[in-house]
């Protein structure tokens, strides 16, 4: 795995872009891309769910095993859908089904309050991607896709959270429509890269759904949803 903390000290900026199938993914590691991302996005771009909250785990590995056919340079890492890392051991459990169809590291959403998982999972040799700010797995309690960080006691938190996560072990983290000032202390305040999605240009570096890079380039993107689109 490439040293992303060295990345980051040297200012180079980190790519990352998600894949749902072997032949997007092969053509994405080949183009060198850091980072490919086997996103529950899946569930609303490939699957046509109104959210992530429906994807299932065995839809996860499917697409998890398709991706790693076709990636062998990049850093495979896949999203561990809702309610597959409950507690720390289910958390483990869900890690080592990833890796075994072909994924090098499992993201999770949450911060302070995952801990527990998050430090099963590197404790038993997985690298670990954290995922904070805007949570797509908790939209429907959330009420919509709204920007993180607006008021000080949520980028406060937001901060914290950052911190906690490095603090048990993750090797990076995704910072998801967070108000680009408090991104930018979240990169400066940590020694772990952030992996920015919809949160300014701060983070050391982006991440989006190739689907909807398409859709833009082709001038289709949908402005309807598009959130799906640029979510992972």
């Amino acid at each position: 795995m490439k040293d992303f903390r060295e990345m980051k000290r040297r200012g180079e900026k980190i790519s990352a872009l998600t894949a749902y199938d072997y032949p997007t993914a092969r053509l994405l590691d080949e183009s060198g891309i850091d980072i490919i991302l086997v996103g529950d996005s899946l569930g609303m771009v490939v699957l046509g769910y109104e959210d992530t909250t429906r994807v299932t785990l065995e839809e996860m590995l499917h697409h998890t095993r398709a991706v790693a056919r076709g990636a062998k340079r990049a850093l495979l890492v896949a999203d561990m859908p809702i309610h597959s890392y409950d507690t720390p051991e289910q958390a483990v459990a869900t890690a080592k089904q990833f890796v075994d169809v072909g994924a090098q590291a499992v993201k999770l959403e949450g911060g302070a309050s995952r801990v527990p998982q998050i430090e099963a999972i590197t404790r038993v040799g997985i690298p670990f991607m954290a995922h904070i700010g805007m949570l797509p797995q908790s939209v429907r309690e959330e009420g919509g896709y709204k920007m993180k960080g607006r008021t000080q006691s949520e980028a406060e938190a937001l901060i914290g959270d950052a911190r906690a996560v490095e603090k048990a072990g993750a090797f990076s983290v995704v910072l998801e429509i967070v108000v680009a000032d408090i991104a930018r202390q979240i990169t400066k305040a940590i020694g772990i890269p952030t992996i920015g999605i919809g949160s300014g240009e701060h983070c050391d570096g982006q991440s989006a759904a190739t689907s909807f890079i398409e859709r833009t380039r082709n001038g289709n993107a949908l402005s309807d949803g598009s959130a799906a689109g640029k979510r992972d």
